[in-house]
């Protein structure tokens, strides 16, 4: 399909937001000052949200809880939260609004990760913070609020990776997960799909850049270890039921449905769902592409239903506007 007039539009903007002289490439610490500034001011109120710590390998990993019901209306179930920017950017203030309405749309608390980033601290920290996250959500309930065994576990692009090797971990240790919500997710090291050579360049996450971003998070690390490429996993069966979903004009969109027809074929319940015209990003940004409020929607549906839920929790959801 051709380009949405609404991708044109984003992709015009972020090419003069992005503009640099011939032969420059900005530093991680340019990037990072420039995706900082790249997400929405007006967020959704909720009557609880708090920063804290779980303990980890290395040291606390920051949490973001967000909770859509107060306190005294107890136990709710929980959404672990991984956020995208290729294991190298981003953080929890850049999902801020977006967890907010997964909070406001499922009725659940969310729980959002602000996992160790590369280059300073390349794989497997990043898995380790969020597997330290997910595991004291399963393991304590009572510490965060959380109805017993009903944890699901979420992300885009890099964050989406990190959720399905989460999973895969899940499975493996013994922790049972209601639902992964994978949202294009990085799944396969091979950087050689036809969606990764047709949408290279110009399409706004660009080939090179995510190469970049991968060699900084791997270090040294095997490529086809499945807690980088859980496509490589030798075996899918027994992770948690899912929910994939992908952009057509994006690198990531071959290996993320070729995850999803794995994990089917290993007999786990999955619902893939492709957004034509679009680009990756779109779903972080409802207020630019009319698919990015449609996805959140298919999300929210796809999430309250792994949990049983109903509309008696849920505070409400709709696009957020500025």
């Amino acid at each position: 399909m051709p380009l949405h007039p609404q991708t044109v539009r984003f992709l015009d903007v972020l090419a003069s937001w992005t503009a640099l002289p011939p032969g420059a490439e900005p530093t991680i610490e340019e990037l990072r000052a420039r995706i900082g500034a790249a997400f929405p001011a007006v967020r959704r109120e909720l009557p609880q949200v708090r920063d804290v710590a779980v303990p980890g390998p290395c040291g606390p990993v920051p949490v973001r809880v967000y909770r859509p019901a107060p306190p005294e209306r107890g136990a709710l179930p929980a959404i672990v939260y991984l956020h995208g920017g290729g294991w190298v950017l981003g953080g929890v203030d850049n999902v801020d609004a977006l967890c907010r309405e997964l909070a406001a749309g499922t009725g659940c608390a969310v729980l959002s990760v602000g996992y160790r980033l590369a280059p300073e601290h390349p794989f497997p920290a990043a898995v380790d913070d969020a597997w330290a996250v997910v595991a004291s959500a399963a393991r304590e309930p009572g510490r965060w609020g959380v109805r017993p065994g009903a944890v699901a576990v979420a992300g885009d692009s890099a964050g989406g990776n990190l959720a399905a090797v989460v999973a895969l971990l899940a499975r493996d240790r013994g922790v049972r997960l209601v639902h992964q919500l994978l949202v294009y997710p990085v799944t396969d090291t091979a950087m050689d799909t036809p969606s990764w050579r047709r949408y290279a360049t110009g399409y706004g996450l660009d080939a090179a850049t995510l190469a970049r971003f991968m060699a900084l998070y791997r270090g040294g690390a095997d490529p086809s270890d499945p807690r980088l490429a859980p496509l490589r996993a030798p075996d899918l069966a027994g992770a948690a039921p899912a929910t994939v979903i992908t952009a057509e004009c994006d690198i990531l969109r071959d290996e993320a449905e070729a995850y999803a027809r794995r994990l089917t074929a290993a007999g786990v319940p999955v619902e893939k769902r492709r957004y034509d015209g679009v680009v990756h990003a779109f779903f972080l940004l409802p207020e630019i592409f009319d698919a990015g409020a449609e996805a959140m929607d298919f999300a929210v549906r796809r999430l309250r239903a792994a949990f049983g839920e109903r509309t008696r929790e849920g505070a409400g959801h709709g696009r957020r506007t500025v």
